[in-house]
């Protein structure tokens, strides 16, 4: 318990009371809208945003990761050491 501050400790309460509250109330409309039924169109237009997010998801996260790897995140500054760490004022 050495590395937990009180602050720590009153966010990390905070985030899981909103998960619980999240997952309480997506099972309550999830029970409540149980009699809808969808249509065709629906499940054309639910199965196509999650393709979508997905593609956009996947490919954001491979730019990131090429970029990374290829130096396109490394400082602007060529003068600047790679091994020097930035300094905090």
């Amino acid at each position: 318990m050495q590395g937990f501050s009180v602050g720590r400790v009153v966010m990390v309460a905070v985030l899981v009371a909103l998960l619980i509250v999240s997952g309480v109330w997506a099972v309550t409309v999830w029970n409540a809208s149980g009699d809808v039924a969808m249509g065709k169109h629906g499940w054309i237009a639910l199965i196509l945003g999650t393709l979508f997010s997905l593609v956009i998801g996947c490919g954001l996260m491979a730019l990131m990761f090429f970029s990374s790897r290829m130096g396109y995140d490394d400082a602007a500054d060529p003068l600047r050491d790679k091994d020097e760490s930035p300094r905090s004022e």
